[in-house]
This record gives C-alpha cells, structure tokens and sequence, in this order.
C-alpha cells in the first residue's frame, strides 16, 4: 500500500483515483469542487478540505487539473509543494504546455521533489478501465519508482526528460483531432452518398480506417450522443498549445492547422463542453446540413 494523494477529481480524476483505490493505496483526495472528492469517500477516499491538507504524508502526489495556471496555482500558491515530504513524487497527468511542465519540475527539484510530467490519453472509458496511454517525461529512475504505483492506470511510457510527456500528449491530440475530422468529413460523405452511416462504420471495422476514434467517437457521431467525455474547448486548448511549439520551432503543420480553426469556430459558437466528437455538428453546419438527431447535447 502506497500513501498518495489525488489532486482534482473530475471527469478524469475520479475514475483514475478509484482504480488506486481499488489496487489497495490509501488516498487523499481533493477538488475545487468539495462534493466531487467527497463522492469518492465510499470508495474509501478521504476527502480533504483543502491541497496541502491532502499531500501531507503521502508518498506520491497526482495532479489532473484544467491547465498549466491551475497546476502552478494548486502546487505552488496554495501551499502543496511546502506542504509535501522531500522523498515524495510529484505525477502531474494533467495536459500543459511543455515549457511550464519543465518549469514546474525545476522548481520541484530545487527543493528537492521529484517531479514527472505523465499526461493520459484513452479518455474516460480508458480511466475507468485501467487502459490508460501514460507518457512520462522526467528521470527514468524515478519513472521506475512508481511504476508499480502507476500500474493500474494503464501502460506506462518513459518518453524523456521533463516535458517530454507533455510534447508527445501533443502529438496524440494531434493525430485525434485530425482522426475525428476524418471521420466526421468521411460520415457526411457517406450519407450525401445514400449508405447509412451505422453500416459505413461497421462495414469498415478490421480494414485500414480502423482506430479508436472510429470505434468510440465514431461510435458517438452515429447515436449523435455528444456528452462530454473529452470537452472540445479543452482539445482546443492543447492544439493552441501544438501552434505554438510548432511556432517555436519552425514547422508548418497545415492538417493540423486546419481541424485547429475548426474547433476554434465550434467552440466559439457555443460549444466548448460538447465532446469532441461533436466536431461534427460544425461540419454538418458548414454544409448546411440538418440530419435527423437523437442527440446533439
């Protein structure tokens, strides 16, 4: 059993933190919002008032919170990083640019904390599941300290030195951004074409298209359920943060560039709590499209 604590327990957090939970660690959890930690206490969790109250003692400390502001508000501001022992590990798994990521685990250091940047990817199902993608950026022998830790969260990945876990959760949302373009584009298609889109999906299933995204967000945009499981204004977020790695860099991403302006209009049209899935609800708009919905939440 390992004393951890969990920092910010929503969509993501909750499931992540009951799978610990479930692996027999002792947690102490907390969230902005008091009544989603306390939700947790009948999966054994101890619901605590405020950050540094729930770091106190414990060996590995996770964060999933919004953004990189709200990760330096919780550890630094709020009193968490004074408040944690000297052998214990920081798992930041919320998604921030790299460059506060590498920040952040410099200021730990200099009071000697260890820090990893370990972003997700698997969404919701995958949090639930234990199927999570975890991409680790720090010191490899760190990384191993707490892979028995990590273990029911899904695979975990060292894929470099601080900030490297964040660059390639970039790269991910990358390639699932303009995936769940593909196929929102290749839905509208199909339909202009006379097939059904039910069978579209199915009858591609096993062939080159098959991914995740076909499966579950296809899965989405055919039953047109676009409850939040990834929030497009936070998908839109990490593609911001692609542009300007991209920038400093000297690359031109123009696919990835594209679906980027997409889901900047569709999130300021009013739709930054849909999924993003629902990237086809745009689509359909610019097309003067209006099919029939079950569901366009």
């Amino acid at each position: 059993m390992t004393r951890i604590a969990f920092l910010g327990t929503g969509l993501m957090g909750a499931p992540m933190a009951r799978r610990l939970l479930g692996a027999g660690h002792h947690a102490a959890v907390w969230n902005r919002s008091p009544e989603k930690a306390q939700a947790l206490a009948q999966a054994g969790a101890v619901p605590a008032a405020d950050p540094a109250q729930a770091v106190a003692g414990a060996e590995v400390v996770f964060t999933m919170l919004a953004d990189g502001a709200a990760v330096a508000d919780v550890l630094f501001a709020r009193g968490v990083v004074d408040a944690m022992s000297g052998d214990a590990v920081l798992v930041d798994t919320s998604s921030i640019a790299p460059a506060q990521a590498r920040d952040h685990a410099a200021a730990l250091a200099a009071r000697g904390i260890a820090a990893i940047d370990c972003p997700v990817s698997g969404g919701v199902p995958g949090a639930e599941n234990g199927t999570l993608a975890l991409m680790a950026g720090g010191e490899a022998g760190v990384i191993a300290r707490i892979a028995d830790v990590m273990a029911p969260l899904g695979r975990l990945t060292h894929v470099g030195p601080a900030g490297a876990g964040q660059v390639c959760k970039l790269a991910n949302q990358q390639i699932v951004a303009i995936t769940i373009g593909a196929v929102a584009e290749a839905m509208m298609l199909v339909s202009s074409g006379g097939a059904d889109r039910a069978k579209f999906r199915e009858a591609i299933r096993g062939g080159f298209a098959e991914s995740r995204i076909l499966d579950l967000h296809g899965g989405r945009m055919v039953a047109r359920d676009f409850r939040p499981g990834g929030s497009s204004r936070f998908h839109l977020k990490d593609l911001n943060a692609v542009a300007d790695l991209a920038a400093g860099a000297g690359l031109a991403l123009p696919l990835t560039e594209t679906v980027r302006t997409a889901f900047s209009d569709f999130v300021a049209s009013g739709h930054g709590d849909t999924d993003h899935s629902g990237l086809l609800l745009h689509l359909e708009a610019m097309n003067g499209a209006h099919p029939e919905a079950k569901d366009d939440r």
